[in-house]
């Protein structure tokens, strides 16, 4: 495969994937403030950070509105990171790789797109985001069905994943850093009493509080979210759960090219990582500490497989 090709399919399912994560935490927004009107703007400050756009938001504007957060993570064109931005460049390499698509990818990538532009073509109002965001959420889903439904399990699908999850690690632990840390100041405040609502939020953010519900019920814990998050490798978004899948596909792609590559190197020592780590060797290590090298790792992974493909040749 052409290493440009193999880079669109990356790169388009990153920007799907990023797609994902804002739309989640615009959910997260709307259900909390709904339920604690009184410190609204707060939470939606703390979306702002946990996206890693606050910067971007004041350059912009002077105080936190809902309607501005809403805008800006939602179709502002001028911030790389919404929806709308993401959507449209995940549509621009869908383009690039037309022909090693299925023309259902093809179709539902476009319609996504095309949607997007009727949903976003005026500002969403707060009590109008709950039907957009629904809306926008059938039609990304509809992208993903595309792709394991019509797909051969190819390189093609393969590269596919690998952005999926390579950008999903990263969401993941960023998400997992910036809430905890806003959340517990300080090591010494592990397993105190601390208020469930701001914790589901890490949970919402990620689309797991039922599964974490269903697997631990009520008892909410900063270290059970920690070890849920990064350790259990049944939940999806979990930094192991990509890992795994992360070295399947780059092993299934060293199987197609012949011999290994050093991207595969690199995804089994991340792996090797997690799952050589307890959640108290974490948090013995310092948790910050544990996903800013996840993070640099993950990001190493991703500019081999760049490297090792010729992404840019």
């Amino acid at each position: 495969m052409l290493g440009k090709t193999a880079g669109g399919l990356f790169w388009m399912f990153r920007y799907l994937e990023r797609s994902e994560k804002a739309i989640s935490l615009l959910n997260t927004g709307s259900r909390i403030t709904k339920s604690r009107s009184g410190s609204a703007e707060s939470e939606w400050a703390s979306l702002l950070s946990t996206a890693g756009v606050r910067d971007g938001y004041y350059q912009r504007y002077d105080e936190i509105k809902a309607t501005q957060v809403i805008d800006f993570l939602l179709r502002d064109k001028a911030n790389p990171f919404s929806v709308r931005s993401v959507v449209e460049e995940a549509r621009t390499n869908a383009r690039l790789v037309r022909t090693a698509l299925t023309r259902q990818v093809w179709e539902a990538t476009n319609e996504y797109w095309l949607a997007l532009q009727t949903l976003l073509a005026r500002a969403v109002t707060v009590r109008q985001l709950p039907n957009v965001l629904q809306a926008i959420s059938r039609h990304h889903a509809l992208v993903g069905a595309a792709l394991h439904d019509s797909m051969l399990r190819n390189d093609i699908f393969n590269f596919a994943r690998l952005g999926s999850f390579v950008e999903r690690a990263d969401s993941t632990a960023r998400i997992l850093d910036v809430k905890y840390y806003v959340l517990l100041p300080s090591s010494a405040n592990v397993g105190s009493s601390l208020d469930n609502v701001q914790w589901e939020v890490i949970l919402r953010s990620l689309s797991a509080l039922r599964a974490y519900r269903w697997l631990h019920g009520g008892d909410i814990s900063p270290p059970s979210i920690a070890e849920f998050l990064i350790l259990d490798r049944r939940v999806p978004r979990s930094l192991t759960f990509c890992a795994t899948k992360m070295v399947d596909n780059l092993g299934y792609l060293a199987s197609a090219y012949g011999g290994e590559w050093p991207c595969e190197q690199a995804g089994r020592r991340l792996l090797a990582k997690l799952e050589a780590s307890t959640i108290d060797s974490i948090l013995d290590y310092g948790l910050h500490e544990f996903l800013g090298d996840f993070i640099r790792d993950n990001n190493a992974v991703s500019m081999q497989i760049e490297k090792d493909f010729r992404f840019y040749e």
